[in-house]
């Protein structure tokens, strides 16, 4: 019996690092997204994580222009910079939706004001190197969260966004690949999902992801062939 109440205890303690929904999401004031609403027609959500990047950043978009597709790109702070400046003005003016990231797990352990306060600041940044506001999204490094940051999300009306379950393009056993993270993403996606994949690296912002820019280009017309459109978040609600 000891076994399942510590199992159980640990079920509890780690939820937080778990990404998919758990009861700290389930809020009623709908600060969490995990999903969006199913509409019609059906409609997906591409995202993207750690840019913007000088080695991948530009390709993604020219894939993104050439399909007609919006995304939403959640920015990591440091990774703004008046070199990569052009390409976040680049992703406003070609409608995609921006929104913040955070580089670090540590940022959950930060108290409500002083969470509220960085994303504040992030956000005058992006504004004064790109010229506009990005939308009052916040996507935690990990999907690393707590009561603490929820405290500081609500109290400056931020949303978090997390992503659908396998719509990632992370793989625990081999190195991300283009071809297997459109394959593996393309038969689990239905309306309103949310997917994830990465156009930096948090720890490296010139790595190169060439693996995205080729999953997107091979995930767009395979999901536009099964009748799906494509959303930005900011659309609903930030």
């Amino acid at each position: 019996m000891w076994i399942f109440v510590l199992l159980g205890f640990g079920i509890v303690a780690l939820a937080h690092t778990l990404p998919a929904p758990f009861w700290l999401d389930a809020m009623p004031d709908d600060t969490a997204v995990w999903r969006m609403p199913r509409t019609g027609p059906p409609t997906v959500y591409l995202t993207y994580d750690d840019g913007p990047n000088p080695a991948t950043t530009p390709a993604l978009l020219d894939v993104l222009a050439r399909e007609g597709v919006p995304a939403t790109f959640f920015l990591i702070d440091r990774h703004v910079t008046d070199e990569t400046a052009p390409m976040v003005r680049r992703q406003f003016s070609e409608g995609h939706a921006v929104a913040l990231h955070s580089s670090t797990r540590a940022v959950m352990l930060k108290s409500p004001d002083e969470l509220a306060g960085l994303l504040d600041d992030w956000a005058r940044r992006i504004h004064t190197l790109a010229g506009a506001y990005p939308c009052r999204l916040f996507r935690p490094h990990a999907s690393w969260r707590g009561g603490e940051m929820y405290a500081g999300l609500r109290r400056h009306r931020y949303r978090l966004v997390g992503w659908g379950w396998m719509l990632w393009d992370f793989n625990w056993f081999r190195p991300r690949a283009g071809r297997a993270t459109a394959e593996r993403i393309e038969h689990r996606v239905r309306s309103g999902d949310i997917l994830v994949m990465h156009d930096g690296d948090e720890s490296d912002p010139r790595k190169e992801q060439a693996q995205t820019v080729a999953a997107t280009a091979q995930l767009i017309p395979r999901l536009g062939a099964r009748g799906f459109m494509f959303g930005t978040i900011c659309q609903t609600g930030s």
